[in-house]
């Protein structure tokens, strides 16, 4: 491997051994894993998913809390709103020395932000990162991140080339929809954007799988 950073030098001398034993405590196999991410913006919580190289379903390995939070429900549209998108993305970059400790990039704008997001400045710069401000990205101290970027670096070592990242308003329970709209009536305009989610959230709930998401020329997503 080549040299890692100071920053991630250290995540490894904290958190390795721990991490480990977390593993072995889920029966996970700590060479070859896969890593899956799941955001959730009313609880404000980051859940990080594994499974072994021989193992079909995911397990919940542990679940981190942000430690601030900005925006509202609904999706990100647009440079400036800091909202957190919600959507199905892949961390695409590895940033060791962020000025947020440490940074895992999500590929946001996806294909359908472009298409369903402002022409002309939909945003950018998304991550999962340390520190604790936020103008959109996920922030979970610096202390968690050296977690989860140390177990993400872990996973790319081991070949998974797409750690994917799947955000949603809420967890999307049946019901959870509409009780939030009837609470909430201006979120009524999100209604069938959030019910596109729901079906990729409902699949992994019942299977702990992952799936293939389709992107249609109208932005929707299908599953």
């Amino acid at each position: 491997m080549s040299h890692r950073g100071d920053r991630v030098e250290v995540a490894y001398s904290e958190k390795e051994v721990m991490l480990k034993e977390l593993f072995a405590e889920k029966v996970l196999s700590w060479e070859g894993f896969q890593l899956f991410f799941r955001v959730f913006k009313q609880e404000e919580i980051l859940e990080v998913w594994a499974k072994s190289g021989t193992s079909e379903e995911f397990t919940l390995v542990k679940t981190y809390p942000f430690c601030t939070n900005t925006g509202a429900l609904g999706p990100k549209r647009r440079e400036g709103d800091r909202q957190i998108p919600e959507g199905f993305y892949k961390i695409n970059r590895f940033n060791p020395k962020s000025s947020f400790y440490l940074s895992l990039g999500l590929n946001y704008p996806n294909v359908s932000d472009l298409i369903l997001g402002d022409k002309v400045q939909p945003g950018s710069d998304i991550f999962i990162h340390g520190a604790c401000v936020s103008v959109g990205c996920v922030s979970i101290t610096d202390d968690k991140i050296k977690e989860v970027y140390l177990l993400a670096n872990e996973a790319k070592r081991y070949g998974q080339k797409d750690i994917e990242v799947h955000c949603f308003p809420m967890k999307l329970k049946n019901g959870a929809i509409e009780k939030r709209i009837a609470k909430t009536p201006k979120f009524k305009a999100y209604e069938i954007f959030w019910k596109e989610l729901k079906v990729g959230y409902d699949l992994f709930e019942s299977e702990k799988q992952l799936f293939k998401v389709k992107i249609g020329a109208n932005g929707k997503y299908s599953i």
